[in-house]
Order: structure tokens, then sequence, then C-alpha cells
């Protein structure tokens, strides 16, 4: 047998835990000597130990840990819940990391109030262009919502014209609109400019009409970080004696593994106040 301390250095563990453990009936000594009150383990207990270490860390209350380990969950079984888990924390890194991106580009927007440059705002008219594109809805404008849309919405649109043969000859294009059920919902398009002829299937090939007149700037860096430069376009839109006519369109005019060096247009459909 072991004393508390030597158990605990074998299940890297701390005495007080154990204590603690031996409180609320998670894990009993083996024995305890009625005269001293030492207690004593097993090295067969360090298999109880050890699910209730992995089960604590997964994010399980002592009392389902104590459910748990009674009806002596198996290797396979906690190998699953790992599974499971590491899915979990994988979803709430990504998220925090979305979210930290996101007040970083909040807080650059608060530093350039007042000092954005918008003398590289220009009036132009855009063609319509042939894209290839597919859709989802958004739960709203929002960054966070828009991120988990559109990527996935590209890379399958890739696929599809890939196994299509059908190559792009010009760059993206996202663009937006309030989706038919309402509440703040948002439809995405992940457009891409093609020459093929117009059919709707797996994917769609449409005409995206023109903009008689829309207020461009060109946004270097990361979408995640568009939101200074967006926020200086409408700045320069209300002071011009414009209003918008409709949500932005994004061109991807470079598109670099870095992200950081991306070279995007955005195009705000306007009409005079």
């Amino acid at each position: 047998m072991f004393t508390i301390g030597d158990f605990a250095r074998h299940g890297c563990v701390s005495v007080r835990m154990l204590r603690h453990y031996d409180a609320t009936g998670l894990l009993r000594p083996a024995h305890v000597d009625p005269a001293s009150g030492y207690r004593y383990y097993t090295a067969a207990q360090l298999s109880r130990l050890n699910r209730i270490i992995a089960l604590k860390d997964l994010g399980f209350t002592l009392q389902q840990v104590r459910e748990i380990v009674d009806e002596k969950v198996g290797a396979d079984e906690l190998r699953g819940m790992l599974r499971l888990r590491r899915a979990d924390l994988e979803t709430a890194r990504t998220s925090a990391q979305a979210r930290l991106l996101q007040v970083e580009a909040r807080l650059r927007a608060i530093e350039s109030e007042g000092h954005m440059p918008t003398n590289d705002v220009v009036i132009k008219n855009v063609p319509a262009v042939r894209v290839a594109e597919l859709t989802a809805t958004a739960a709203s404008f929002g960054p966070e919502d828009i991120g988990p849309v559109i990527g996935p919405l590209y890379d399958e649109l890739f696929r599809l014209l890939d196994a299509a043969g059908i190559a792009p000859t010009g760059p993206g294009i996202a663009y937006y609109e309030d989706a038919p059920e309402g509440g703040g919902r948002i439809t995405v398009h992940a457009a891409v400019q093609v020459s093929a002829p117009l059919r709707d299937g797996d994917f769609r090939v449409l005409d995206l009409p023109s903009l008689d007149q829309a207020a461009t700037i060109v946004h270097r860096g990361s979408m995640d970080a568009v939101l200074p430069t967006a926020q200086a376009l409408a700045h320069w839109i209300d002071a011009n004696g414009y209003r918008p006519a409709g949500h932005p369109r994004e061109i991807n005019l470079e598109c670099p593994e870095d992200r950081d060096d991306w070279v995007t247009e955005l195009q705000a459909p306007v009409t005079r106040a």
C-alpha cells in the first residue's frame, strides 16, 4: 500500500485533492489506520483516479464523474468523450479568436475616427458581370455570422467549378441581400467571375446586374479588419450627399495565402440623397 503522499506522487495529483475526493466519497482510501487516521491506497486505485481526473478535465462535474466511474466507463468510451470535448474546445477557441479579432477591428475603428483618409473613395459605374455562385443564409450581417458562412461557400463553389471544368475568369465577388424571412438574416452570395452558359443546379451561373453609381474604396488586409475602411466609406457617403442603396459588394482583387496581404474593393451602391 501507499501513503497518501506516495499515492499523490504516483497519481500526479495533490494530497489536498485526494483528501477532497475522500471527503466527497469519490475516491476512498483502501485503508485508514484507526489509531493514526493515516490514509493508505493501492496501485489498483490509480485506475479510478485516472478516470476521475480525465473526466474532470473534460468538464464534467464531480457528481457526473461519480456517476460515470461507478458505471465502470471503459477506455474506448473515455476516448469518445475526449474527441467530443476536443471538438467543443476547438469550436470555443475559434469563436474566442474571432471575437478578439472583431474587438481589435472595433478598437481600430475607434482609434481612426476622424483620421481615416476618404480621398481614395471613387464614384463609378460598375458594369454587369457573369458569375457562378452559391448562396446561404447568415444570422446577421455581423462578421461573426458572415465569416463562418462565406468561407465554406467559396470552398464548395471552387470544388464544384473544378468538377464541372469551369475556370474562374475574374475575381471573387461577395454580395449580400436581406433574407426573405427577415429577422435581420442575410442572404450571402459567394460568387466568382466566369465565362460559362447561364445555368441553375448544384451552383448557379447568372449575370450580376450593373451598379449605376457605386462609392468604392480599396481595403488592404484581412477582411476581419475591414471595419475601419467600411466606416470610412460610410462617412464619405454621408458627407458627400449620397445615401446607400444596398449592401456593399466585396471584390477580391488579390487573395494571397497570407490574409493580411489581401486587397479588396468595397463597392457600395448609392443614390443622391
